[in-house]
């Protein structure tokens, strides 16, 4: 058996009943396979694959909070603190009642190689709770996130692992935990990133994974002599990632046709409309049924059923898995030019496979949405520095970033043998600056 296939029989006797960790790694380790067959005896000899696969230090945690009626509630807080070969750990909180530690560990496994795509020294991390801040009052999501951070705090700070937002956790989750940190602490530091723009916040981080998507996907389309003005795009999502991808594709050009939120979807044949979705989700905070109103000429459907609109992209921006075979082959049968993922990990192994195997470009979501992450390290330098930046500053750095990301996968899958596979040279050249730090700093 090869150093690969025993390392991932490992990974899955240790790490029983979590499907989402055992496919990222088992999609990581296939995709570096050439790498390690290169340097097998050497990896070997110091177990660096089995170091890479287990969690620095896995915390988990009871979180009791009173609601409204005066009941005390109690939910479960997770950090994975994965990697730190090249930075302190940095990734996002998830608040979502699906979060267990097999969708936190499959997270920080992927964001090590995501912030090691970014060029930045940042190291991978992930952590969240089964809390679901839908529904809940103001008081309630506070009550919770002090709570959180109360034990928490001990855990992070801003040259060990500085935290952000991630699916439940928007702007006043951060402010929230960040009071709270402080409370405690008593230090006014970086230690969470996304934060509001009135204590330490950077501008253009909001926008950051979305705008970043789109400079990924148009840099890559002109490597391989597509434009991307005048095209049409599915996306699915209408969260913070959806949001700002449709906003700044239709700033570059395509008519994006198509959103979706968990009970259904829109198709717009005129183009979605930014400033109507904002007002739905971000004031509002209602559902896409509402969207008709200000379109009358757009279609609302239950359910799932962005992949089935003809369209020359599809950006897949909601949740992991998301994306699977049936749709895949939907995609190609539309004629679909390239995927890019906006969420982590939205399309399965066999859709990926699928979507390659026919032709179809495809920009993987630990290249094409680091667009956040580069931005959160570019808020925490902006805090070392006490400094705030201009929006056009930070979006010219995140532009030049998604560039360069695009220019080093193309360069490490061409390297390897691998011209084209976008999700091989992702995992390559995210891996290889790992390893060698890895490697330099002996058994730890």
């Amino acid at each position: 058996m090869s150093y690969v296939d025993e390392v991932y029989a490992k990974v899955v006797a240790k790490n029983p009943a979590e499907p989402e960790f055992h496919q990222a790694v088992k999609e990581f380790l296939d995709t570096v396979r050439p790498v390690i067959e290169k340097h097998e005896e050497e990896y070997r000899k110091v177990a660096l694959l089995e170091r890479l696969t287990e969690p620095e230090r896995q915390i988990r945690f009871r979180v009791p909070w009173v609601d409204d009626n005066g009941q005390v509630q109690v939910n479960t807080g997770y950090r994975v603190q994965f990697n730190s070969a090249i930075g302190p750990y940095k990734g996002g909180l998830r608040f979502h009642p699906s979060v267990y530690f097999g969708i936190i560990k499959f997270l920080g496994f992927e964001q090590i190689f995501k912030n090691s795509l970014t060029g930045l020294p940042i190291g991978g991390g992930k952590g969240g709770s089964d809390f679901d801040p839908k529904g809940k009052s103001d008081r309630e999501v506070m009550a919770f996130c002090q709570s959180f951070m109360t034990e928490l705090y001990r855990h992070i700070g801003k040259d060990t692992d500085v935290p952000a937002g991630d699916i439940g956790v928007g702007g006043r989750e951060i402010g929230f935990l960040y009071g709270q940190y402080k409370r405690i602490t008593g230090l006014y530091e970086g230690v969470l990133t996304g934060k509001g723009l009135t204590y330490g916040g950077s501008l253009a981080r909001t926008e950051a994974t979305g705008y970043g998507l789109m400079y990924f996907t148009q840099e890559l389309l002109k490597i391989n002599g597509i434009d991307v003005a005048g095209k049409t795009a599915v996306v699915s999502g209408a969260g913070n990632v959806a949001i700002y991808a449709i906003q700044k594709a239709e700033e570059l050009g395509m008519k994006v046709l198509t959103c979706s939120d968990s009970t259904g979807w829109v198709y717009d044949p005129d183009g979605i409309d930014v400033a109507a979705l904002k007002e739905i989700k971000e004031v509002n905070r209602a559902r896409l049924t509402e969207y008709k109103k200000y379109r009358p000429n757009s279609e609302y459907h239950e359910g799932r059923g962005v992949w089935t609109i003809k369209a020359d992209f599809a950006f897949p921006c909601a949740t992991q898995n998301e994306l699977n075979l049936d749709d895949a082959k939907t995609l190609v049968a539309n004629g679909v030019k390239a995927v890019c993922e906006g969420a982590n990990m939205p399309t399965t192994l066999d859709a990926t496979n699928y979507l390659k195997e026919n032709g179809v470009i495809f920009g993987p979501a630990k290249a094409a949405n680091a667009g956040g992450v580069a931005t959160s390290a570019l808020e925490m330098s902006q805090n070392s520095e006490r400094l705030s930046w201009t929006f056009e500053e930070v979006d010219a750095k995140l532009k030049q970033i998604m560039i360069n990301i695009v220019h080093n996968i193309d360069a490490a899958a061409k390297e390897y043998g691998k011209a084209g596979d976008y999700a091989a040279g992702a995992n390559i050249a995210g891996f290889k600056k790992v390893a060698d730090a890895m490697m330099a700093q002996g058994i730890v």
